[in-house]
């Protein structure tokens, strides 16, 4: 199946609130980590949880926000709304196995990858973008070979890395395919998608049920509300404001937030590799949105 071609993006109207909802996502995403560490102590499997978190959202969006939708909107939408769905699954697979800070870096591998993801489609990176590059396969390197104590999971770090492809397919999908599109409708959508395959995943592990405890609800609550309603629609509206590349440099914030937290909530102490590796990574995310140098005249 063919790609539909791209709709032409809409010139940035608003920088300051470009800039304001990047970071507004940056914030509430980087919650997602501890939350999810807090899912497995208060007795949540992961899948139950995260089908809980979507299926509410879905429901309280859908009605809100499907007038005046074509066939093709909602197709798009439900496609980038599986990448979405796809990234998750290898975040929370991560999540499970290495700490909350290790998987927010792996997964801000994702400008580098957003890089090497345009050149195969036929754009030549920049000596600036090839060094972005660079630095974050170093990062990578340094997470996996010098794992703290409760990050010599191969698997999970692996799940990390690839969270962060997933994303970077994500962010440039939304950016090529829904142009124009109400971002509470992409919320919807993707919610949906998300809802409907976790629902399916925790009901074939046996572990789908109706959360008991009021811990269990907040914290259901709290992952529905802040790296969800808030996070994804402040995503995609930053997305169509300053466009994939410059809303994932201020992703860079989410993985130091993630720290911060797991730190303060989780009591959980980065080791070397993920402090040398983050740093590198972060740097080549930085590194990855340098300006372009004039042409000459």
């Amino acid at each position: 199946m063919t790609l539909p071609p791209a709709r032409p993006a809409p010139a940035p109207v608003n920088v300051r609130t470009g800039l304001l909802l990047g970071v507004t996502s940056a914030l509430t995403f980087s919650t997602l980590g501890v939350w999810g560490k807090l899912a497995g102590q208060v007795g949540l499997d992961s899948f139950n949880a995260l089908a809980w978190r979507f299926g509410l959202v879905a429901l309280l969006l859908l009605p809100l926000t499907s007038r005046g939708l074509s066939g093709a909107d909602r197709r798009r939408m439900l496609g980038v709304g599986t990448l979405y769905t796809a990234a998750t699954i290898c975040y929370f697979g991560a999540l499970g196995r290495v700490t909350a800070g290790a998987t927010g870096l792996l997964l801000y591998l994702a400008p580098a990858f957003v890089i090497l993801l345009a050149w195969l489609s036929g754009r030549a990176p920049r000596r600036t973008q090839l060094g972005a590059v660079t630095l974050g396969a170093a990062g990578l390197a340094l997470v996996i070979g010098l794992p703290g104590p409760a990050d010599r999971d191969p698997a999970g770090l692996l799940l990390g890395a690839g969270a962060g492809v997933l994303y970077a397919a994500y962010l440039l999908a939304s950016e090529r395919l829904l142009a124009g599109v109400p971002a509470l409708a992409a919320t919807a959508h993707m919610a949906l998608v998300a809802a409907l395959v976790f629902t399916g995943l925790a009901a074939g592990g046996g572990t789908l049920g109706v959360p008991d405890t009021a811990a269990q609800w907040g914290v259901i609550a709290a992952m529905a509300l802040l790296p969800t309603l808030i996070a994804v629609p402040a995503l995609y509206g930053a997305v169509r404001h300053l466009g994939a590349a410059r809303t994932s440099l201020l992703g860079t914030l989410e993985p130091l937030f993630t720290v911060a937290l797991a730190g303060a909530v989780l009591g959980e102490q980065p080791g070397p590799g993920v402090v040398l590796g983050g740093a590198l990574i972060l740097a080549g995310a930085l590194l990855a949105q340098w300006p372009a140098r004039p042409a000459a005249p």
